[in-house]
């Protein structure tokens, strides 16, 4: 029997996924009211520019006083769509103080202060949930907080940003220098005007924090994790890349150590042979590789970004809350009791391929490689080539810590026939 009085939504935020999830909540509105077992009523909606024309909302809605909205205390349910650190935080910790549960794609503020809001939605007997925060429209979080919850999970690997992926598919597809593809993604509006939070990888730290404290039950904030940008990859690093079967992608990684101990998170571009299904992600889309004890290795894949398939995501988020307001009670919380160190990037063991600038004489392989095995780093293949005296050697390792790599490369810019170090670039996906 369906509960007549409706579950009262205030929206935060009515830009492009803002915007998506209201018209979704009217144009659904059966719908959705049959898969919760009540009606839901946008009762608010809070904007910074008031007199623009929102299609398909009621101006008697709109307020640029969201604290009011937030503390009215009829409110169900808070859909914060607004991004950044403040005002969401307060809002959000407002709103569980008044009674509403809520739902955020806001992924910077939970991989910050997860914990903390997490504490908040607890202490109220309120649900915080993020589906939309990572990945877009793919179900990623609820799968590792819910269908693998009886499961060990031991590595979450994957391309979670699709403006990166966007660009680095360009590049090697076309042969485009960044800049070339970086102007190409602006043009078609897969890149912000200010590309940074992508290029850089601020975003995919951020998904990668918060995936990471989801499936190792461990506390792990954004500054834990290692970034890395793509910005410094070029088309001889594709080149390279593609003499070793390989492409290049910008990768989140969360690992487990072997023992067991502690846990890794880290962005950064890496080559992957062009036989994992990780080479075939094309344009603006993501996909992420879940491996656990039990489930073995599963793929999540579908659209990252964009107003449609992120309200998707929140839609479903709203959909479980609304159920559990109905049914008195909450969703999953955090699950932090592991407790595991995050280790530092200098103990992550990886293969990784080294582009090196040498004087074309007799002797530079022997010296090159004795620098290597001093510091304790195996070669698994070597290719030089040169003329005029000046020569190119690539050197591929096998796995070896990111300590030991630093090291070695600090000793070969001291070699006399090393004119430069061309490219690092770490080799995953084995």
């Amino acid at each position: 029997m369906m509960r007549t009085r409706p579950l009262k939504v205030a929206l935060l935020g009515c830009g492009v996924v803002g915007s998506e999830v209201a018209r979704i909540m009217t144009t659904h509105a059966a719908d959705l009211a049959a898969r919760i077992g009540a009606p839901v009523e946008l009762a608010g909606v809070a904007v910074r520019r008031p007199d623009k024309v929102r299609e398909g909302i009621d101006p008697a809605l709109v307020t640029t006083d969201a604290t009011a909205l937030v503390k009215r205390g009829d409110i169900d349910v808070v859909v914060e769509v607004i991004g950044g650190i403040e005002p969401a935080r307060t809002l959000i910790t407002t709103a569980f103080a008044h009674g509403a549960s809520v739902v955020s794609a806001n992924k910077a503020l939970i991989a910050q202060d997860g914990a903390a809001l997490h504490a908040a939605a607890e202490e109220h007997g309120r649900d915080l949930y993020y589906e939309a925060a990572v990945a877009g429209a793919i179900p990623l979080i609820r799968p590792l907080r819910e269908s693998l919850a009886g499961d060990k999970v031991n590595r979450v690997l994957g391309i979670v940003n699709g403006t990166t992926n966007f660009i680095l598919d360009a590049m090697d597809s076309t042969g485009a220098g960044y800049q070339e593809a970086l102007d190409e993604a602006t043009a078609l509006g897969y890149a912000e005007a200010d590309p940074t939070a992508d290029v850089e990888a601020f975003d995919a730290a951020a998904k990668a924090a918060i995936l990471a404290g989801i499936a190792f039950h461990t506390r792990v904030r954004l500054d834990d994790v290692y970034r890395e940008g793509m910005t410094e990859v070029t088309a001889a690093d594709f080149a390279s890349a593609k003499e070793m079967g390989c492409t290049i992608k910008l990768l989140a990684i969360c690992e487990r150590a072997a023992d067991g101990g502690s846990v890794t998170a880290r962005v950064h571009p890496a080559m992957i042979p062009l036989s994992h299904p990780l080479a075939n992600v094309r344009e603006a889309y993501n996909a992420v590789f879940v491996e656990s004890e039990a489930a073995g290795q599963l793929m999540f894949y579908g659209p990252g970004a964009g107003g449609s398939p992120t309200a998707s995501a929140v839609l479903g988020d709203l959909v479980a809350v609304c159920r559990n307001r109905i049914g008195g009670a909450t969703g999953p919380g955090e699950s932090a009791y592991a407790a595991l160190p995050v280790s530092p990037m200098g103990d992550v063991v990886t293969r990784y391929h080294i582009s090196l600038d040498v004087a074309d004489k007799p002797g530079v392989l022997a010296q090159v490689a004795t620098v290597f095995a001093e510091h304790g780093v195996s070669i698994d293949t070597v290719r030089q080539s040169g003329k005029d005296g000046e020569a190119s050697l690539v050197v591929v390792t096998h796995r070896a810590s990111d300590a030991a790599l630093g090291g070695t490369v600090e000793a070969l810019r001291k070699l006399d026939t090393v004119r430069g170090v061309a490219s690092i670039m770490r080799v995953e996906g084995e």
